[in-house]
């Protein structure tokens, strides 16, 4: 973490109004006191390491200080790793070691505090699992989140979310749910719009018939009209049937934002349709179906995200997680496998061998850490994209004052905003009344082009931390004016590489269908495999590459 600083004031901020979240996103931010705050988990040196400069590290690559030989390795303690660990141990593979970049495990589902109060550093909740995901609800059940009874789930109402779930701030006042709606435009666009809302609803009722969108999506009846889905942008997919409606736009823009990293201009037209047609679908306001407008799954969600089940999936480990260790390079032999990793604590280099091992981080890391990467893993990491994140957790010292409308949420998202507004870590507490809580505010970097994304990434690598806490309390004061003035500690996480956007041509992708598949030696294991990140996808490929392993 960087050394504590201060933020903007409440008075720059309300004197900026709407418009500073313009100018601030050009650079022009205004550096005043007011908060502390800044950078936390590690640096992002610790990761660069793996570029192959000039480094202690890599130059003793050839002379491990120690050596020991254990009976399996994971490479990377995110979801797929800790899952396949799991699977291996559950396999009776007890000897496994799983050694970690960061300093905790969890990956994009990594936990915080703040005030005493729990939040999340990344991915904030799961969809109730549908049937296809048989791994996640076997965690579930064990977890006791979920059972059967007489052929039907129950979950613990805990962990569900709590009603009310989203809202949207839309002309000055709040809405229930995120779909904008048609009452809420000006009255030139409200019948095109409704049109537009009911063709694209038609279409996904349409597409996501005979199973061809399953969670995880190994699952999915694969077919010629689903590859031509994949292979153009969602965009001209929308363009080319002529719903240009701007309310229905951002809603779109901002599913795949919320989802995939990037805007519809880069996801394929299979993964903005997947959004939808995998879960809920989409319910156009005024549907005979029963379903309110963009209705939504059940939820599960915890103060801290997905690090609740983070946690709950790295604490059998015990000793078995070695954190803070930067695996350098993983070579195949004959019968076994070499792992070199620099120990960031002892700032010494450690020899594992095994004969067998899963490499569970994304495949672009991947391809580096092996000294003979296979074809289809350079092919696969040379095709792939992964978006940029920040995730600022914003510590409040009192509840914030409300505008009009739909009551306090656990999703609160501000209608054409830069970010994708923010979720309440309290929402889920049983307290009477409302009083300090931490708002966990998402910012997707990655755009609608390549250099978009590039550019993203490069500001949020080297701009100061109180020029991004600036962004962000100035978007969100558009909806809370008194935020800055309640607002003690703003600590925010940044994602460089966070998830694989799925582009076009990704999911038929046949380099990352040959990486799924069985290897002799060394398994991968990683959401990339799916072409884009959520927890039902890497839990699914870091179960497949442990069984694998333990099988070979």
């Amino acid at each position: 973490m960087s050394p504590v600083g201060r933020g903007p004031t409440r008075r720059s901020v309300l004197a900026a109004g709407s418009a500073a979240a313009l100018s601030m996103l050009s650079g022009c931010e205004r550096r005043t006191e007011g908060y502390e705050g800044g950078w936390v988990g590690a640096s992002a040196e610790r990761g660069h390491l793996l570029r192959g400069a000039a480094t202690g590290a890599a130059s003793a690559a050839s002379a491990p200080a120690s050596s020991r030989r254990v009976g399996a390795i994971v490479v990377g303690a995110g979801i797929a790793g800790l899952a396949a660990a799991r699977a291996l141990m559950r396999a009776g593979v007890d000897d496994v070691r799983v050694l970690e970049l960061e300093d905790a495990a969890g990956g994009n589902s990594r936990g915080h505090a703040l005030g005493g109060m729990r939040c999340p550093l990344g991915a904030h909740y799961l969809p109730t699992p549908g049937a296809s995901a048989v791994e996640v609800i076997e965690l579930l059940e064990q977890l006791g989140v979920r059972k059967t009874v007489h052929g039907r789930a129950e979950y613990d109402e805990r962990m569900l979310c709590h009603s009310p779930q989203e809202r949207l701030f839309i002309e000055g006042a709040w809405r229930e749910g995120l779909l904008p709606p048609v009452e809420a435009l000006v009255a030139g666009e409200r019948a095109a719009t409704l049109a537009a809302y009911r063709s694209f609803s038609a279409a996904v009722t349409e597409l996501g018939r005979a199973e061809a969108f399953e969670i995880p999506t190994a699952r999915s009846r694969w077919s010629p009209a689903l590859a031509a889905l994949d292979a153009t942008t969602f965009a001209a997919w929308l363009d080319a049937r002529g719903l240009q409606a701007p309310a229905l736009r951002w809603y779109l823009d901002y599913c795949c934002r919320d989802d995939y990293g990037a805007g519809a201009g880069q996801v394929s037209a299979w993964a903005g349709l997947h959004y939808f047609a995998s879960r809920h679908g989409f319910h156009a306001p005024g549907s005979d179906d029963g379903q309110p407008a963009d209705g939504g799954d059940g939820v599960l969600t915890w103060p801290e995200g997905n690090a609740w089940l983070a946690e709950r999936l790295a604490a059998p480990l015990g000793e078995r997680l070695l954190a803070g260790r930067v695996v350098l390079r993983v070579r195949e032999g004959r019968g076994e496998v070499d792992v070199d990793a620099w120990n960031v604590a002892t700032r010494a280099l450690e020899r594992w061998t095994a004969a067998r091992v899963v490499v569970a981080t994304p495949l672009f890391v991947a391809a580096r850490l092996l000294e003979s990467p296979p074809s289809a893993l350079r092919t696969a990491a040379a095709a792939m994209r992964h978006a940029p994140w920040l995730v600022a957790n914003l510590q409040l010292a009192e509840a914030l004052d409300d505008r009009p409308g739909a009551p306090p949420s656990w999703d609160n998202v501000p209608y054409g905003s830069p970010g994708l507004g923010y979720v309440d870590a309290m929402h889920q507490s049983t307290r009477p009344f409302a009083g300090p809580t931490v708002l966990t505010a998402y910012w997707a970097l990655g755009g609608n082009s390549a250099a978009e994304l590039e550019a993203g990434r490069a500001r949020l690598l080297h701009e100061d931390w109180r020029l991004w806490a600036g962004r962000i309390v100035a978007d969100l004061s558009v909806m809370h004016p008194d935020l800055a003035g309640k607002l003690r500690r703003a600590d925010l996480m940044r994602y460089g590489h966070a998830m694989s956007i799925p582009l076009p041509g990704a999911r038929s992708s046949a380099a990352l269908a040959a990486l799924a598949a069985p290897q002799p030696r060394v398994q991968f294991a990683h959401a990339d495999l799916s072409s884009y990140s959520v927890f039902e996808e890497a839990f699914f490929h870091g179960t497949r590459a442990g069984r694998a392993a333990a099988a070979a």
